[in-house]
């Protein structure tokens, strides 16, 4: 636990990460979080301005975290084809391990979303990776259906409502390559 002068913007912001991922959004409040941190909550508004400020920072923070995990895991060697694969089961991986921090990204609060800016540099690189399946002019349209793809799969598996047996595995990986294959440009 962090001395309250070593508490600043980022440790605020990854102790409420760690609490919304161990407990869900709805069970953070300020004063839980500035107890964890061993502060009074009056003491947060030093480092963020409101709780929709803290969400909008613990949401950029998942989705840094889940780029990164996505750069980390692209083989630089293979083809896009393949490179897309990867990104699109390490996208899966991500949210399946950090459901709650991974569905407050995606509930609608406009207070809470980064800015549009960093949203686009941060998926800029899998746009190009698509683009060498696609070509560049289908490159977008197949980006957002790849990540609708996986959203919806992921979405669907996180609140439990693909119960009728099979192999989840097997089935997203036999998604993601329908539908990857039928954007391969000739």
């Amino acid at each position: 636990m962090p001395y309250p002068s070593q508490v600043n913007r980022e440790n605020i912001i990854q102790q409420a990460w760690q609490m919304i991922e161990e407990e869900g959004v709805q069970q953070l409040s300020l004063n839980k979080l500035a107890a964890s941190l061993n502060i009074k909550a009056p003491s947060l508004y030093r480092h963020v301005s409101s709780k929709a400020d803290l969400l909008q920072a613990v949401n950029l923070l998942t989705l840094q975290k889940l780029f990164t995990d996505i750069a980390s895991t692209i083989p630089a060697d293979k083809p896009p084809l393949e490179q897309m694969t990867a990104v699109l089961h390490t996208y899966r991986q991500f949210a399946l391990a950090h459901p709650h921090t991974y569905e407050l990204v995606y509930q609608y609060n406009p207070a809470a979303r980064p800015d549009e800016n960093i949203l686009v540099q941060l998926i800029l690189p899998i746009q190009e990776i698509i683009a060498g399946v696609t070509g560049p002019d289908n490159s977008l349209a197949a980006l957002r259906g790849a990540l609708a793809l996986a959203h919806g799969f992921v979405m669907l598996e996180i609140n439990q409502q693909l119960q009728r047996g099979g192999d989840l595995d097997a089935d997203y990986q036999q998604a993601v390559n329908a539908y990857l294959n039928g954007w391969q440009s000739p």
